[in-house]
C-alpha cells in the first residue's frame, strides 16, 4: 500500500546543524569525544539496548569507546525537561558532536549551541518542526516521518472484532506541528475504519499507571503507541501494564513486542542507532553538517507476538500472518 505524506511522520534523522569540524585544525593524536544525551536511566536496560547499537555501529568504522573514542553521556531519567540543562552541559564540554535521541533533545541542543553539530537518530518532521531547512541540505547543525494511521489500520486487519482503540500519546515528543498532523491522520483513519479512538495523554513515566487505568475504565479494545522517545525509553513498563491489565498492543518497533508487545509496525530504532555511527564518523573526519541530507529509512517490519497472543486468547486475521516479516512462538 503506497504511504501518504500524512502517514509519515519519523525517520533515521541524523541531525546536523553546526560548522564543519576542521580536521587540519586538530592534533593528529586527539581523541575524539562525542556527547551523548538519553532519554532514560543509563543503567536501565532498555538505554543498554540503545548504547550497544551506536557501540556496534561505530566498532565496524573502526572506533572503540575508550580507546580512539570518548563518549560523555548525561541522561535525562525519562524527564524530558531536563534536557536543555543537559544539553548545555555537554555544550560546555566543547564535544566534537553531541547524538540528542529524539526532537525535544535536538531542540535543546540545538539552543545550547550553533557550533558542535548534533546526530539525531529519531525525530518526527525536522523540516516542518523547522529542525532542518530540507531533506536533501538540512542548512544549519542538524541533520525523519511515521505511520500511526497505518498502524492503526494492521491493527484493526488483525484483530476484526476491535472497536474501541486507545492511542498512547507524549505531547511533547516532538514538534506541534507534526504533532497534530500525527493526531488528525490518527483521527482520520479512526473514522474511516470504523474505530472509536482514544487518546490518552502521557507527559512522563509517572503517569503510565493512570493513563491504564483510564484505558481499562473506558474498556479500549486495545491500545496503540504513538512515536515517542519517552515511551520508547518505558517499553518495559508499558507491554509489563499491558500484560497485566491483558490489552492488546501496537507499537512503533519491534523492540516492544521482543517484550511481550503483541504487535508492531515501523522500523527498528536500534537499527537507526547502529546507522547514526555512519554520520558521527562522517563528521569526524570532516564532513559539512549542513551539506549532509536527511537519511529516511525505506525498510519497515511488521512483527507479531502469538506467545502474547496466545495468553490474550487472540486469534491474528491469517492474512496479516502471512504478511509478518517476524513471528514469535
Amino acid at each position: 500500500m503506497k504511504l501518504s505524506r500524512l502517514e509519515v511522520i519519523v525517520t533515521l534523522a541524523l541531525g546536523l546543524l553546526a560548522a564543519p569540524l576542521d580536521a587540519e585544525a586538530q592534533p593528529a593524536a586527539k581523541v575524539p569525544r562525542i556527547g551523548w544525551l538519553l532519554t532514560g536511566s543509563l543503567e536501565s536496560p532498555e538505554t543498554q539496548v540503545l548504547l550497544d547499537a551506536l557501540r556496534q555501529g561505530l566498532r565496524e568504522r573502526g572506533y572503540v569507546e575508550g580507546r580512539n573514542i570518548l563518549i560523555e553521556y548525561r541522561a535525562a531519567d525519562g524527564k524530558i525537561e531536563r534536557f536543555p540543562g543537559l544539553a548545555t552541559e555537554l555544550a560546555r564540554l566543547k564535544v566534537d558532536l553531541i547524538l540528542a535521541p529524539n526532537t525535544p533533545a535536538a531542540r535543546a541542543v540545538q539552543q545550547a549551541t550553533t557550533t558542535i553539530p548534533i546526530v539525531v537518530p529519531v525525530m518526527g518532521d525536522p523540516v516542518g518542526d523547522g529542525l532542518v531547512a530540507s531533506l536533501a541540505r538540512p542548512g544549519g547543525n542538524i541533520t525523519r516521518l511515521e505511520l500511526v494511521p497505518k498502524r492503526l489500520e494492521l491493527l484493526k486487519q488483525a484483530l476484526p472484532k476491535v472497536s474501541r482503540v486507545a492511542a498512547l500519546w507524549h505531547p511533547g515528543a516532538f514538534g506541534e506541528g507534526t504533532t497534530r498532523n500525527m493526531v488528525k491522520a490518527t483521527e482520520a483513519a479512526a473514522r474511516t475504519l470504523g474505530v472509536q479512538l482514544q487518546l490518552v495523554e502521557v507527559r512522563g513515566p509517572a503517569d503510565l499507571d493512570r493513563a491504564f487505568s483510564t484505558m481499562i475504565r473506558e474498556r479500549a479494545d486495545a491500545f496503540i503507541v504513538f512515536p515517542s522517545g519517552m515511551l520508547f525509553a518505558e517499553r518495559r513498563r508499558i507491554e509489563d501494564l499491558a500484560a497485566k491489565h491483558r490489552l492488546p498492543s501496537m507499537s512503533m518497533a519491534r523492540e516492544f513486542v521482543e517484550l511481550g508487545g503483541l504487535i508492531a509496525y515501523g522500523a527498528s530504532i536500534t537499527d537507526l542507532y547502529r546507522r547514526s555511527a555512519t554520520y558521527v564518523d562522517k563528521i569526524l573526519k570532516g564532513a559539512k553538517p549542513a551539506d549532509l541530507p536527511v537519511e529516511q529509512p525505506t525498510t519497515f517490519e511488521l512483527v507479531i507476538n502469538l506467545k502474547t497472543a496466545k495468553a490474550l486468547g487472540l486469534t491474528i486475521a491469517p492474512s496479516v500472518l502471512l504478511r509478518a516479516d517476524r513471528v514469535i512462538e
